[in-house]
């Protein structure tokens, strides 16, 4: 099995390394636009199957195409990526002293069949005080995160007192989930 993975995403790619499987960056470019009305929780899922759908070339027999997205949920209402010093900021302070989810949406297509899947993980940060969110977003510039954190970060460390669910997943790729999805996937294409 050979994944192909559309994402530019260096933690994804990091952790798909992790696994030991080959492995290739690929080029996706869609708009990722989705309807207002689409539930929160289905976002990423939806926007996984997106990326999916615009890889245009043939896979061959071997290739399984993973793309991904991660959506920050915070009262029903998605956090995406801040595009500023003060967005960062305040994301931070909203997520302060409460629980969030994260959900990762991800699709699996091979030449024969296509399936995708969600994950969540709830968590939970402690109080941050605004030198601590200051220091962190000025030191790490997390710019490129879904609500404005990596949880493998100085942020998680010291301002996520727990989570429920997959660790990965808030990183960008439940991983556990994903290796089952792919074992189940090639099972099925050495039965066809």
């Amino acid at each position: 099995m050979w994944l192909l993975l559309a994402s530019k995403s260096p933690r994804r790619r990091q952790l798909l390394e992790q696994l030991r499987l080959p492995l290739t960056i690929v080029d996706v470019n869609v708009e990722e636009t989705l309807s207002d009305s689409l539930p929160a929780s289905q976002m990423a899922e939806a926007l996984a199957c997106l990326k999916a759908d615009g890889y245009a070339a043939p896979l061959a027999d071997d290739e399984v195409l993973v793309t991904a997205d991660t959506v920050v949920v915070l009262e029903d209402q998605p956090m995406g990526k801040p595009h500023s010093r003060d967005e960062a900021l305040d994301m931070l302070r909203r997520l302060s002293g409460r629980a969030h989810q994260v959900y990762t949406g991800v699709s699996l297509r091979t030449a024969q069949r296509s399936t995708s899947f969600t994950e969540c993980t709830h968590v939970h940060f402690r109080q941050l005080t605004d030198s601590e969110i200051a220091y962190y977003v000025d030191t790490y510039r997390p710019f490129d995160k879904a609500g404005a954190y990596g949880i493998q970060e100085w942020i998680g460390m010291v301002g996520i007192e727990r989570i429920e669910g997959c660790y990965y997943n808030v990183m960008g790729l439940p991983v556990a989930r994903l290796y089952k999805e792919l074992m189940s996937l090639s099972s099925l294409e050495d039965a066809v």
